[in-house]
């Protein structure tokens, strides 16, 4: 039975000159997802684009909206990412001391909600909770910054996932963020990935489009 891995080409990585250039390869690409990261500079130690931003891109993709928020306190602006075109809006576990509350927050909005685990955390921490989570991210490098290796221990943990999310009979996607390339993806698919977030190894390829294709093809 093939599987239909999803690729969320993540805009961070693209050219900040040439957005528009590079929302429409994803639009005409087999990517499946436009994956936005925002940063607030104080829950991780880079700053990325802000509102106005995403409200631009949102206007021109034609594709599943996935919104990573890096940002200490995200409850304040869930209605907000709402407004500006989520429709996967993600929070960090360590950002949230009442994750439940702020699950159901996403979801009034209409919203599919996510969790994001930064490498340290374990996954043995979302069993309460995960049948109210559509999606879990897994950070497979140190949130922050693109272009950094690939921490291995990764593997484990989609695994251990896995069987959590079967074994609460849960629907709960399983993203991968950070370090995603072709000698990888396969291997992260198997061990039970959904999503593949790739940002530095699409957008420094020299054909981005042949580059996601590749990625869709190998994960199938």
């Amino acid at each position: 039975m093939s599987k239909n891995t999803l690729i969320a080409p993540s805009v961070l990585a693209a050219d900040f000159a040439n957005l528009q250039r590079d929302i429409e390869m994803i639009n005409n690409s087999e990517a499946d997802w436009f994956h936005i990261d925002i940063m607030d500079g104080v829950f991780v130690p880079n700053i990325s684009f802000g509102m106005p931003v995403l409200g631009a891109i949102a206007k021109h993709a034609k594709k599943t909206i996935d919104v990573h928020l890096m940002i200490v306190d995200p409850d304040r602006y869930i209605s907000t990412f709402k407004k500006l075109g989520a429709d996967i809006l993600t929070v960090h576990y360590e950002a949230c001391p009442h994750l439940h509350r702020t699950l159901q927050a996403i979801k009034a909005e209409g919203m599919q909600a996510g969790v994001a685990l930064n490498p340290h955390t374990n996954v043995s921490l979302l069993e309460d909770i995960i049948k109210d989570i559509d999606l879990v991210c897994i950070m497979s490098v140190n949130p922050g910054f693109g272009g950094q290796s690939f921490i291995e221990n990764t593997y484990k943990k989609i695994k251990q996932l896995k069987e959590l999310i079967t074994r609460n009979n849960a629907s709960t996607k399983i993203e991968i963020d950070g370090g995603v390339t072709d000698k990888n993806a396969k291997k992260l698919v198997d061990a039970g990935a959904d999503v593949l977030v790739a940002g530095s190894y699409v957008f420094s390829a020299e054909n981005p489009t042949a580059t996601i294709a590749d990625l869709k093809k190998i994960t199938q």
